[in-house]
């Protein structure tokens, strides 16, 4: 790999990471604790929102983004060519 090739998918790598920390970070603490109060206003499945957000939500939003990021890694390596298979 070139080194301006290198560069672009490390840079593109490191851009992905960050976008994704950003949604759990809004997630889990946006939803789960700042904004709790708020959502609790509105219920969900018989709970209140902001509640659910912090017991399940976060977790069940964590694992999608792990979904998420492995196969937006898969398209990253196999666009820049790094693929293992």
């Amino acid at each position: 790999m070139r080194e301006e090739n290198a560069r672009a998918y490390w840079a593109a790598n490191i851009r992905l990471i960050l976008s994704y920390l950003v949604v759990w970070f809004v997630v889990s603490y946006g939803c789960g604790i700042l904004l709790a109060d708020a959502l609790n206003n509105i219920q969900f499945f018989g709970f209140k929102l902001g509640f659910w957000f912090a017991q399940q939500g976060s977790i069940y939003v964590f694992l999608a983004l792990i979904v998420m990021y492995a196969r937006s890694m898969n398209k990253l390596d196999r666009k820049f060519d790094v693929h293992e298979e």
